[in-house]
């Protein structure tokens, strides 16, 4: 391994400023993220030929070392995206259900629709809707005392995806493509995934981060892989003669490259058609689940969220980096009996079933899985049945790499309604995801606009920025 690629870019603002001009610009990278993996593969190239001279060469998205022994080295996020419930899923009330119906303001205290049965052999209590979360308890950490800092649901959600509520930032997979690059250098590095339409780009997006760093979103709701990836087979040409008009092309270029005493853009465009030639095969390959066994596939689940998580275990077995899926309609107004119950009757087999398979493949020990909402709910009722937003409280779920498992970490008061013990804030989450990959958090950093930016930078209502958990921590 390259050691100057150890750390590749950690506040050197001379060699930033050297590069600068090979990348392309956020403004133009969103433009072109709709046009798929060719454009992931054209700004990889780009980049990595604005090393080239300057750092020894080589990709910036090759794999790295962090700098002490990392407890993970994979990372899924798994995002209930609308606000999950915590004191329906992972945080028992039970005074809150001995006082339903009881008055508190305008509103009356709502009692979980749920029992909260202890799983495994911690004992380890979680809703009776998660059997099969529940089978691998031993494995899971709870922290019922996370809070953020919004209750509206598009800045809190930038929050925990960025750790940034206003201001446009690098995602959390990002950073980590950033500090450890990705084992397979035929795929995106970090990819989201959600049935239908994409999120909010500034949920993936680079940021100021070089535009090899940016996440690239997938509608898993598509079955067939062309629907998936778009143009990802030619319909002109077989593979072995895009091989030989690859050959050709390489050829002709070479002469032109030459006239051009070796252009930097151009190189970097010859290049970039070798790397989608190699996606071609490996992205088909990696998103065409058609050759899963059936049990396999029922076993995660014939839904959404089941091919979803299925097409996340073949990611990080070969080698990206970091994962999000992501489950919509947990913004629970009302009817949280029947809704979440749905919601997780389709999400709950699909983890179950990543876990088990990951355990079998050797996977799940350096495999960081964490779950996570943008923000909780109230104690109280809004709605039929349901609960309005709440910032003050909700729960953070990991498991495997360098999680210590079985254990609920931190408490709620004693309705729910706000973290009081062993206070854990959203950057905290984030603090301990980059500390199991084997970072100092506050070490990994970029410049840029004359300043040192980090993942869990310091805020007004977080004077010392986001800190690992410990307590969590194997």
């Amino acid at each position: 391994m390259n050691d100057n690629h150890n750390y590749p870019l950690y506040n050197k603002a001379d060699h930033t400023a050297r590069v600068e001009d090979s990348f392309l610009t956020r403004r133009e990278w969103l433009e072109k993220t709709g046009t798929g993996f060719g454009a992931l593969a054209l700004s990889t190239m780009l980049f990595e030929q604005g090393l080239k001279g300057q750092a020894g060469g080589g990709s910036p998205l090759a794999p790295k070392q962090p700098p002490r022994t990392p407890k993970a080295k994979r990372v899924l996020n798994i995002f209930l995206a609308g606000a999950a419930p915590h004191m329906d899923l992972w945080d028992p009330r039970p005074e809150l259900n001995s006082n339903n119906g009881k008055a508190v303001g305008n509103r009356k205290l709502l009692a979980s629709p749920f029992n909260f049965p202890k799983f495994g052999q911690s004992g380890l209590q979680m809703s009776e809707i998660w059997p099969n979360i529940g089978r691998h308890a031993d494995d899971v950490a709870i922290v019922r005392s996370t809070y953020t800092d919004a209750p509206a649901h598009g800045p809190a959600t930038y929050m925990q995806n960025t750790g940034e509520m206003q201001e446009i930032r690098p995602a959390v997979g990002s950073w980590v493509l950033y500090g450890l690059g990705t084992e397979n250098q035929n795929l995106p590095g970090f990819i989201t995934m959600s049935p239908g339409g994409a999120p909010d780009a500034r949920n993936f997006t680079n940021a100021f981060l070089p535009g090899a760093f940016q996440g690239t979103f997938v509608d898993s709701n598509n079955a067939k892989i062309e629907d998936i990836i778009k143009n990802i087979k030619s319909e002109f040409a077989s593979r072995r003669d895009q091989r030989k008009q690859l050959d050709l092309l390489l050829k002709i270029n070479e002469v032109h490259k030459q006239k051009r005493q070796a252009e930097g853009d151009l190189e970097a465009r010859i290049n970039s058609f070798e790397l989608a030639y190699r996606m071609q095969t490996d992205a088909r390959e990696a998103f065409d689940i058609a050759g899963e066994k059936p049990e396999t596939v029922a076993k995660y689940g014939a839904n959404a969220q089941g091919r979803q998580m299925l097409i996340a275990r073949r990611l990080l077995e070969r080698g990206v980096r970091f994962v999000q899926v992501r489950q919509g309609g947990w913004d629970l107004h009302g009817g949280i009996a029947q809704r979440a119950a749905n919601n997780a009757r389709q999400l709950d087999p699909a983890i179950g079933a990543i876990m088990d398979d990951l355990k079998e493949r050797g996977l799940f020990e350096d495999t960081l899985i964490y779950i996570t909402s943008e923000f909780g709910r109230s104690p109280t009722e809004d709605g039929g049945g349901g609960r309005s937003h709440n910032a003050r409280g909700l729960s953070t779920v990991l498991m495997g790499g360098g999680i210590k498992g079985g254990i609920a970490y931190g408490s709620t008061d004693e309705i729910g309604g706000a973290a009081v013990e062993n206070k854990v804030h959203v950057k905290d989450i984030h603090a301990t995801v980059m500390d199991l990959l084997g970072f100092d958090h506050e070490q990994l950093t970029y410049r840029t606009a004359g300043r040192d930016f980090r993942l869990t930078q310091a805020t007004r209502s977080l004077p010392q920025g986001g800190m690992p958990v410990k307590g969590i921590i194997a």
